[in-house]
């Protein structure tokens, strides 16, 4: 079963990040009088590329939660940064880019990190804390989601802003989604309904700012940015709100440390390499 989970997340990466290089395509195109608003989703769903894109990432959802369901938690989130090796193999194959040291080292970084943290994960016995607990670290995602709008046209109303608020909303939506599975898997219906909703409400807040940040800057920037902030920092905010018995972690939780570490390194690699950042970006063109 955590074989199954696994490779659910690795299914879902794979999807995520194949729609976002769709999307990217379109939203440079799209009119930048419409950045930060629900018109610019209402452009681009004329346009049939980003519609798929679009497609891609929320069939994606299904086997997030499949993966969150037989795996841990923080085995499944470094494992949905596995999809940039798909993009690197479309920069290597589409614009004829060799796939040097570096972009090697990248890849085992991002293999090595996450065969680490699951080696070293404790078995998947995760309890979520409190209800108030839970929704203030959801909360507070939404807060840094939702930032650009209220700031918009002002000096705070930053390119790199919305990118991390991009990101924000995205983790949040994460962990909604694991939320939702888990409340699911125990009956308890009402909750998940609301999770659903809160997963949905974040994930049009994140795309709106994801677009709009295609919109300032070039995608070599946006992608591992967000890929960053979306894949770790919910990681970073576990303990806030789910119980994970450590207890049965191998090397009292060394070997997890290191592979995050080694996975966030492999991920900052190679989203800087040519053979993936020029990919993204040509489709931006």
């Amino acid at each position: 079963m955590f074989a199954l989970g696994l490779g659910a997340a690795l299914v879902s990466s794979a999807m995520f990040y194949v729609g976002i290089v769709l999307q990217a395509v379109e939203a440079k195109r799209a009119p930048k009088s419409q950045s930060l608003r629900l018109s610019l989703i209402g452009s681009l769903l004329r346009r049939p590329r980003w519609v798929l894109g679009l497609v891609l990432g929320l069939v994606g959802i299904a086997p997030q939660v499949v993966a969150l369901a037989y795996a841990p938690f923080v085995v499944v989130q470094p494992a949905l940064a596995v999809g940039l090796l798909l993009v690197l193999v479309l920069g290597a194959r589409m614009l004829d880019e060799s796939v040097g040291p570096l972009e090697l080292a990248g890849v085992v970084a991002i293999i090595g990190g996450i065969a680490l943290v699951a080696w070293g994960a404790p078995s998947h016995t995760e309890q979520h804390r409190g209800g108030i607990a839970v929704i203030a670290v959801v909360a507070a995602l939404g807060v840094g989601a939702v930032v650009p709008f209220a700031v918009r046209g002002s000096r705070l109303d930053t390119a790199m802003a919305v990118t991390i608020a991009s990101g924000f909303g995205f983790a949040a939506g994460n962990i909604a989604t694991k939320l939702f599975g888990d409340d699911v898997g125990s009956g308890h219906y009402w909750s998940a309904g609301a999770w659903a909703v809160s997963g949905l409400a974040m994930g049009v807040v994140a795309t709106i700012t994801n677009m709009t940040a295609f919109q300032r800057l070039p995608s070599t920037i946006v992608v591992p940015v967000l890929t960053g902030v979306q894949t770790f920092l919910p990681i970073v905010l576990e303990p806030f709100f789910l119980r994970e018995h450590w207890g049965s972690a191998v090397a009292d939780g060394i070997p997890i440390g290191a592979g995050l570490a080694l996975a966030l390194v492999g991920t900052v690699v190679l989203t800087r390499t040519r053979a993936v950042s020029d990919v993204v970006a040509a489709a931006s063109r």
